[in-house]
């Protein structure tokens, strides 16, 4: 019942942030007009501002948070480790690899492409991953640990494509690089929207998964769950749920690590909660891009920067935790 109650209030505040989001800017908008531009009413101008301009970029903060919330989860879950996100494991960076192969190498820049490069990119790294970490099954600290050193490969992949690169190319995956949510329209955020939707049902049946593999892989097993086989599916679904975000906004880092904790700590719970760190998630990248839009003046941070910064204060207090606990 906590967890219900922790993810509606979570899912509340994501929702009032995302309101006064739409109406910050140059064009101030009062929350009151915002709802009513939602919903219908106000006048053109407002509508064009709210609807057509601004709600892209505030829905995908909603809509990719969550989904780099509830990927942070599902592998936090898999290798029992708060450490254990695909940030860190490195499957951003394989994901960031494949949509730079994509723009770079193919020449095919389109969102689409972005997508398949950024969803073919991090299944082949988790691939990689899980195959250098199996020994009789997979433990969570070797997980990291591989995942960490594949993770520092590409990123050297990573600098070389874009060093050799034009000028031109170089400056617009840099930028696109950092995380940005800068320039998202309908075109970008419809598709996205529906791969996300799709993805749920997904989700929902994952949390049921991971209840039973956080039993123990024998206890899972003794209750019919192939374990090895259902590790790897969740692995590939966690790496659909990072792949949306990396082909709209670039790669992000750290919501996916701070959410599931953060959520875990607001239930007084353990377990995967997939249902509360996405909405955590969702919360925490809404803020993040509309500290980076407004808080600044006139320059605007990307959301990556933003999170990154916050990001690195949190994963030394995380290690310093966990440090104490040992």
């Amino acid at each position: 019942m906590r967890s219900v109650i922790v993810t509606l209030i979570l899912v509340v505040l994501a929702l009032v942030v995302g309101v006064i989001a739409l109406g910050l800017g140059d064009y101030s908008v009062a929350p009151a007009r915002v709802v009513a531009a939602l919903t219908g009413g106000g006048n053109r101008f407002e509508h064009l501002v709210v609807v057509e301009w601004r709600l892209p970029r505030v829905l995908m903060a909603l809509l990719l948070g969550a989904a780099l919330g509830a990927a942070g989860a599902i592998f936090q879950s898999i290798t029992r480790n708060p450490l254990g996100s695909p940030d860190i494991i490195g499957f951003n960076s394989g994901a960031y690899t494949g949509a730079l192969v994509v723009i770079l190498v193919a020449g095919q820049v389109g969102y689409v492409s972005r997508a398949v490069g950024a969803l073919v990119g991090g299944i082949v790294c988790a691939l990689v991953v899980y195959l250098l970490a199996f020994r009789r099954g997979v433990r969570g600290f070797r997980f990291i640990i591989v995942g960490i050193s594949v993770s520092a490969m590409l990123e050297a992949v990573n600098a070389w494509l874009i060093q050799k690169a034009d000028l031109s190319q170089a400056m617009s995956v840099a930028t696109w690089g950092a995380g940005s949510l800068n320039g998202v329209t309908w075109s970008q955020a419809g598709p996205a929207a529906v791969v996300i939707c799709v993805l749920v049902p997904f989700v929902l049946v994952a949390g049921r998964r991971l209840e039973l593999l956080d039993l123990g892989d024998d206890v899972a097993s003794a209750l019919g769950v192939r374990v090895e086989s259902t590790r790897l599916a969740l692995i590939v679904l966690g790496i659909a749920l990072i792949a949306v975000p990396a082909a709209v906004a670039g790669p992000i880092a750290f919501v996916s690590l701070a959410a599931p904790h953060l959520a875990r700590r607001l239930v007084r719970g353990s377990g995967a909660m997939l249902l509360p760190a996405a909405a955590m998630g969702a919360l925490l990248l809404v803020l993040a891009d509309t500290v980076g839009q407004h808080a600044f003046g006139d320059k605007q941070l990307p959301v990556g920067v933003v999170t990154v910064s916050i990001g690195g204060a949190y994963l030394l207090w995380l290690l310093a935790w966990e440090g104490r606990r040992m």
